[in-house]
């Protein structure tokens, strides 16, 4: 229960901005479980195996939506996407979110990182300086390079720009 009214508007935000995130995790796990459980790909198969948190009908309605040809072949898309870009494909960070790396690692450097920075933790392989590709190697290398024209010595620098960053990235993707 919230103690002042006020607090549920920003309640409402942060529900509606985690809640997707979450059930879709919660969603792969049980879809995980039921095929580790049946041993099998079969999508009928697993409807006697849904989470204890669903109702056993919507499972079943879900298992059938997850059989038909629309969303078996948005799933073939994704997966030959997925495997046309390997290289896409290779973040050290998983499912942690920027804000939480970017917290860790401000306790670990005991000051506020740059946004540089948690690029760096995030795309370079774990003990190495090597990034996890050359996209995130020429990434962060034309970023600096913009960086470093756009601000010269002694102006300062903000944590991250924008614009230099979506330039160095290719322009925007995905909306």
């Amino acid at each position: 229960m919230f103690t002042r009214p006020e607090d549920l508007p920003r309640a409402r935000v942060v529900w509606e901005s985690t809640a997707p995130t979450n059930f879709r995790n919660l969603m792969w796990e049980a879809r995980d479980k039921a095929v580790k459980t049946t041993c099998s790909q079969d999508l009928t198969a697993w409807m006697d195996y849904g989470p204890v948190w669903m109702k056993r009908d919507y499972w079943e309605a879900l298992c059938h939506r997850w059989a038909t040809g629309p969303w078996q072949e948005r799933s073939q898309a994704a997966k030959r996407n997925r495997a046309a870009h390997p290289e896409k494909n290779v973040h050290t960070s998983g499912s942690v979110s920027y804000a939480t790396h970017s917290q860790k690692l401000c306790h670990e450097l005991e000051r506020t990182p740059t946004f540089h920075e948690v690029f760096d933790q995030t795309h370079k392989r774990k003990g190495t300086d090597d990034y996890v590709s050359e996209s995130a190697r020429t990434i962060a290398e034309t970023y600096d390079r913009t960086m470093a024209d756009r601000y010269v010595e002694g102006t300062p620098q903000p944590n991250l720009d924008p614009e230099a960053w979506v330039d160095a990235a290719g322009g925007t993707r995905k909306g």
